[in-house]
């Protein structure tokens, strides 16, 4: 029998989903009771709102004045698809891969669009590539978070002012908890569920003039789905980015999107919610500092996230098991927090590595994660003596 004592402490929120992350604090569905329900988006008041949750964008995170900023379907992976399919044909292209997302952007790029220039440039699990050896008279696609490593782009420095190129960031980690460097970043994309904790389904496309004017002077050279279509008869379609959707949004979801971004501007904007993340990523790591028996995924802290914390078990006793026996291990884990009620959906991604994946974006509280952490040292103790009972 096991004389474990469970923490004392209990998280007051268990929600440390990488998406849909947790709503922001003090959210409840009164929030939404402004949603123009019933209605047409095209009549005034859901133009209105659409046109709200643009400009509270470009106010929160900063986005200059001259770039477009549009809702599209399919959530971030939308998104960039919509970029990928629209943008790309005229230069060869850079893949950067170093997790799971931008390994799927790769696979579109070579299997489905089958372009004749590709360089893919990819590292492991907890690594970048080398930064330095992309080509900017290419244009180049990556992801500013890696989500599902934990691994992020220190900066945006290693691109260069004057690049020849369009650079295609998937930013959906990433903004609202990260300083983006626009000036850097052609197309930019994001989904509502993650950093502000909206509701899924929906994409943001973010483009600069030079991403506008390949839209207007290059014809790809496949078929584009309607929902992909930016530009009619060689222009763009202005009002794609003043609110004026390709398809049906969802205004439920729309009001929580403007929700979330009033609530952003109401506790000090971008700036605040960037140090909110930071706070709860460095709780995280002042506990694995003194924790034996846990690492972090990224190997670099200079490019470890402050959103999607991702952990593996560094213990001897289960580090030497085969790759089965220790996602296992960390599985049980998982399993036992969530029965606790303590910790909810934390387990690594599917294709990653074994281990933990804890989100610290700006919409979880430090306590919480503070809370969190001796439940950790809890289940792993916990399993560690079925380990050893079954040695």
């Amino acid at each position: 029998m096991s004389n474990l004592h469970e923490p004392a402490t209990r998280p007051e929120n268990p929600r440390f989903s990488s998406g849909p992350c947790a709503k922001r604090p003090g959210w409840s569905p009164a929030a939404l009771d402004d949603a123009p329900l019933g209605r047409s988006h095209r009549a005034k008041p859901g133009k209105a709102k659409l046109a709200e949750a643009i400009d509270l964008t470009r106010a929160v995170l900063g986005v200059p004045d001259d770039y477009r900023i549009g809702i599209v379907p399919a959530s971030d992976t939308g998104a960039v698809e919509m970029a990928m399919w629209s943008l790309l044909g005229p230069r060869g292209v850079d893949l950067l891969a170093w997790e799971s997302f931008g390994a799927g952007w790769v696979t579109d790029a070579v299997k489905q669009l089958k372009l004749d220039d590709t360089r893919v440039l990819d590292a492991d699990y907890g690594k970048l590539p080398d930064l330095g050896a992309v080509d900017f008279s290419r244009d180049v696609i990556f992801t500013w978070n890696g989500t599902t490593s934990g691994v992020r782009v220190p900066n945006g420095d290693w691109i260069p002012a004057d690049r020849e190129g369009l650079t295609i960031c998937d930013a959906t980690s990433a903004a609202f908890a990260q300083s983006l460097d626009f000036s850097k970043l052609d197309v930019v994309t994001f989904s509502w569920q993650k950093v502000l904790g909206g509701e899924a389904a929906h994409g943001m496309l973010i483009l600069s003039p030079r991403a506008v004017e390949r839209l207007e002077s290059h014809t790809p050279a496949w078929p584009l789905p309607k929902i992909f279509r930016l530009t009619k008869g060689g222009k763009l379609i202005e009002g794609i980015f003043k609110g004026e959707t390709i398809n049906t949004p969802s205004m439920l979801c729309v009001e929580d999107y403007i929700d979330a971004l009033k609530w952003a501007q109401q506790i000090g904007g971008l700036a605040a919610l960037i140090a909110r993340a930071d706070a709860n990523a460095g709780a995280i790591a002042d506990w694995v500092a003194r924790t034996s028996w846990v690492g972090f995924l990224a190997e670099d802290p200079a490019t470890r996230s402050n959103t999607s914390v991702c952990l593996k078990i560094v213990d001897d006793r289960v580090a030497s098991l085969d790759p089965a026996a220790q996602a296992a291990f960390a599985k049980a884990m998982a399993t036992a927090l969530d029965q606790a009620g303590v910790a909810y959906d934390i387990g690594a991604y599917r294709d990653a590595p074994s281990g933990f994946r804890i989100w610290c974006g700006a919409t979880v509280e430090t306590s919480d994660i503070e809370a969190l952490l001796p439940w950790l040292d809890w289940a792993f103790a916990k399993q560690a003596e079925t380990l050893e009972a079954a040695a």
